[in-house]
Parts: C-alpha cells; structure tokens; sequence
C-alpha cells in the first residue's frame, strides 16, 4: 500500500479528508494529530517516517488563531515554520511527496483583481508572516512538494464562521457582520476531494509549486452570513458594518480573492460554487 500521512487531522481539513477516504482504496491514510505526532519534534518525525514508509505528505496541521497569533507569536512560529521545515526536510530525506497548506493572509488585501500565485506576497499580520516563513520552509527544503492557498475556510467539522452565524443567529436574533471585507468562503470537502485526486498525479513532479484553491464566486463576510442564515430558515437581522466598526488585534485583508485557474488547468478539476457547497454543508450540520 502507498502510505499517505495526514497531519492536523482533528482540524477542519484533515476531518474533511478523513471523511471521503475511502473513496481513495490505492492510499494507505494514516491521520495524526498532536496526540499521535508532534511535528514540532524533528526526531519523532524522522523515526515516524521510517516505521510507517511514509510515501506523500499532507500537512493540514497549522496554528490559525490569527488575533492570538499577535501575543502569542513564538507558538505560531513553531507550529507554521518549524514544523513545516521538519517536514520538508524528513519528505526530502524520503524521497516523499509534500502538500502543504497555506492561507490568503499572505498577501495584504490591497489588490482590486483576484490574486494568482505569482503576485507579491506581503502579510500584515503576525500570522500571514508565519505563513509566508512556512512557504519558504517548503520551497527551501522539500524536494517534491506543491503549496496550496485556500480562503474563509469551513466545515461541518470544528469551529468556523458557519457555526458561529448559526449558533449566535439564533441566540442574538441580530448580528454585526463587516461587508467591506471581500473574498470566497471555502468548504473544506472541496479543498479535500481536490487534494486527494490531485495526489497521484505528484510523484511525476520533482518541483515545488503554488497553487490557489477556493469555491468559485466573490463574497463579502456579509453576504456570507446572510446566505448561512437564509438557507438555514430562521429569522436574524444581518447589519452591514465597515471593518473600522469591529476592531480585531490581527489585520483582514480587505480583498483576498483568489485566482483558481492554475490548478484547474494543470490538473483539471472542476470546482463548485460556494452558494452550492454552503448549501452541502448546512445540510449535514443541520440534520
């Protein structure tokens, strides 16, 4: 059996993948999270590599609590850049494949044209620039590897904007939600189901690439909360407000729509729009 490791796999991606694994009967998935590996331990990682034959790399693992990231920066970075260097470095050293996956906070919002994958990066927050380091990890150590931004990501798994809409929608009966923010909410099935079929097609690359990934469509946080509610039927007010209203430690980019046509084209796969996954996912939450 091919041996695929999944970091991270208690989170919102790795739940994902986890889910729809057996569809993919060639791969051998073994799903870690803190408990089963600490990737921030390079000697754990290299002796996990050699007693399971670790063939491909998925790393959903990734410290995201982006206003916290701003005091606690030191746990960010062990867990962004360290971690990510140890796991280019140990692929590497096997001759294994690496997914690895990045965030839109790298670029700083201040785009008016969906940003592809050659755009200058420049993070305004303490964890884009974690992000940033990470990527560089990747494309300094690796030898095989593909890095994929994704965007506003969520799931019916873990904590997310969904849940949040949902679980404070019907407590509140009215909420605040900034409109002036502008990108492409992302299921995280999709961004799933496109890392498992892309998967065989690595081992052909001996190269490392960027790639950005996201529902297809634009949307404001707004529009996002307004849709979440509406198809789940029950009555909150959803106000527009601008981002100066709701101050957060971390900076938004006010623009972080991404450009998909690269990894659509390169590996021809076809993405849903995010109206239509929304839809997908409010359904298993609220059964």
């Amino acid at each position: 059996m091919i041996n695929v490791l999944i970091t991270g796999s208690n989170g919102q991606l790795g739940s994902e993948i986890k889910a729809i694994s057996d569809n993919y009967p060639d791969f051998h998935f073994i799903f870690t999270d803190v408990a089963e590996l600490n990737i921030t331990d390079y000697q754990m990682i290299d002796n996990f590599f050699k007693e399971n034959h670790i063939s491909y790399v998925i790393n959903c693992a990734a410290y995201t609590a982006v206003d916290k990231a701003e005091q606690d920066y030191d746990t960010a970075h062990y867990i962004n850049v360290n971690a990510v260097k140890y796991l280019s470095q140990i692929s590497k050293k096997n001759h294994a494949a690496l997914v690895h996956v990045s965030t839109d906070y790298v670029f700083d919002g201040k785009n008016y044209k969906p940003y592809v994958e050659t755009d200058a990066i420049c993070p305004t927050s303490a964890y884009g620039k974690t992000k940033v380091e990470g990527e560089n990890e990747v494309r300094n150590y690796a030898e095989k590897a593909i890095i994929i931004r994704t965007s506003w990501l969520y799931s019916s798994f873990g904590n997310n904007f969904v849940k949040t809409i949902l679980k404070y929608g019907k407590e509140r009966g009215k909420l605040n939600v900034v409109f002036d923010q502008v990108g492409t909410p992302t299921y995280a099935a999709d961004l799933a189901k496109a890392i498992l079929d892309i998967l065989p097609k690595l081992n052909s690359k001996n190269t490392i690439d960027t790639y950005h990934f996201s529902n297809e469509g634009v949307s404001s946080w707004y529009d996002f909360a307004k849709e979440i509610v509406e198809l789940s039927d029950f009555e909150c007010i959803i106000n527009p407000i601008e981002t100066k209203d709701y101050p957060l430690p971390a900076p938004r980019p006010h623009y972080s729509v991404l450009d998909k046509s690269k990894i659509k084209n390169e590996f021809n796969i076809s993405i849903p729009y995010w109206k239509d996954s929304l839809k997908k996912c409010l359904n298993l939450i609220n059964e």
